[in-house]
């Protein structure tokens, strides 16, 4: 079972066929119907959040970026557990089942703000026990020659179902006169339906050899200059990214959308991020990856420019969900697709959960000093001050992955 194939020349000018296999769909399938559910709440939250318990910028910004960074370490944790005992199936089962369970918790704390904060960290905590382990699956399901194509299947499938999520939740909450816990149960059970695919559908991929010993060794890992060059990368681009709620919260307040058009905010990126996933992913397959990542973070400079920038209306509206689904689309399985051939098959999952720790660690950073700024110097500043943050990113990772494999179209 096949969803695509790439032709890739031969000698004789001939193309042989790489396939992306069966394996990626079914965690595409997982990450689908997962995100249905995480996104459900997710959609709503910020909005909660800031206008309904009027939360300031900065506490805001600690909590959005706690949900990503105070977890950073549990996704080594996660990547060393699946490399030690080669069960990369159960530990990212083992993520996805902590996100379901969380949702009821959300039943329980109420309007507490710190209770909804730490219900939200443990969903977080799950994404990130899972993350490593899925894509090194992917990884290991695919040959090196199409790794953009397959996560770009793979992050076109867990897209659409991000545009599904707030359209769910807005239907819930219609149905269900507005009840926000009706929203948590059934994105509990949407979730739990996730964990089901995975344990049916998903295979593991295992050395014939027992299980061994593997050191945590990170500081083994950064001495390899790939690896440390990527981790590097990654980490100034992650601090150079600010959360999609601060983004919407301010285009909600130039445009002074009301309340029940918030969650279709995310519902415009995720079907830009939908419809360009695949496509890009191929072309950084082809064209080399490095273009791809740098364009998206081009895409993401220009976002924030924009929401103050001299468009308005619904023009402002399309262009800017239309360049966040372009972000979201070139960066972050091309990425991933840039670490797979430089990461040892025995650490791969290690090697890709340090480099995705790096981030979230770095995205906590820039969600405080986004918030700070905000509160401090205005929301036209702090955003003005965010893509200049990114320009310099930019350059640094250029000059950091050039000589990668893969990075560009003589490396490939």
């Amino acid at each position: 079972m096949y969803l695509s194939t790439i032709g890739r020349p031969r000698s004789d000018g001939s193309r042989t066929t790489v396939r992306v296999g069966a394996n990626v769909l079914a965690l595409g399938s997982v990450s689908l119907i997962t995100d249905v559910s995480a996104e459900m709440v997710t959609a709503v939250l910020p909005m909660y959040l800031v206008l309904g318990l009027q939360l300031s910028p900065l506490a805001y910004g600690l909590i959005d970026g706690l949900n990503t960074g105070a977890t950073a370490l549990l996704r080594l944790a996660g990547g060393w557990t699946a490399d030690r005992f080669r069960h990369r199936k159960a530990v990212a089962g083992t993520g996805y089942a902590l996100s379901a369970v969380a949702k009821l918790g959300l039943l329980l704390v109420g309007r507490s703000a710190t209770g909804i904060g730490l219900v939200v960290a443990v969903d977080r905590a799950g994404k990130g026990l899972r993350t490593a382990p899925r894509d090194a699956l992917i990884t290991l399901s695919t040959p090196p020659e199409a790794l953009g194509r397959a996560f770009g299947v793979h992050r076109a499938m867990d897209s659409f179902g991000a545009f599904l999520g707030p359209l769910v939740a807005m239907a819930v909450l219609a149905a269900a006169g507005q009840s926000f816990d009706a929203v948590f149960v059934a994105s509990c059970c949407i979730a739990v339906l996730g964990v089901v695919v995975l344990v049916l559908f998903v295979r593991d991929q295992r050395e014939e050899l027992p299980p061994v010993r593997v050191k945590l060794d990170v500081r083994g890992l950064l001495r390899q200059g790939p690896v440390r060059r990527l981790t590097l990368a990654a980490v100034l681009l992650g601090t150079a990214t600010v959360g999609d709620g601060f983004v919407y919260l301010l285009l909600q307040r130039r445009e002074d959308l009301a309340i029940g058009w918030f969650p279709l905010l995310a519902v415009g990126t995720n079907l830009a991020y939908l419809l360009l996933a695949a496509p890009l992913g191929a072309l950084a397959d082809r064209v080399g990856r490095l273009p791809v990542l740098l364009t998206a973070y081009l895409a993401l400079a220009a976002v924030y420019l924009l929401l103050f920038g001299p468009l308005g209306g619904t023009p402002l509206l399309i262009t800017v969900l239309a360049l966040y689904g372009l972000f979201y689309a070139a960066s972050d399985g091309v990425l991933m697709a840039l670490a797979g051939p430089v990461l040892p098959e025995r650490l791969r999952t290690t090697g890709i959960a340090l480099i995705q720790t790096g981030q979230a660690l770095a995205y906590l950073v820039s969600s405080l000093l986004f918030g700070l700024a905000w509160q401090q110097w205005g929301p036209a500043v702090a955003t003005r001050c965010a893509a200049g943050a990114v320009a310099l990113a930019i350059v640094a990772s250029a000059v950091l992955l050039f000589r990668l494999p893969g990075a560009t179209k003589e490396a490939l």
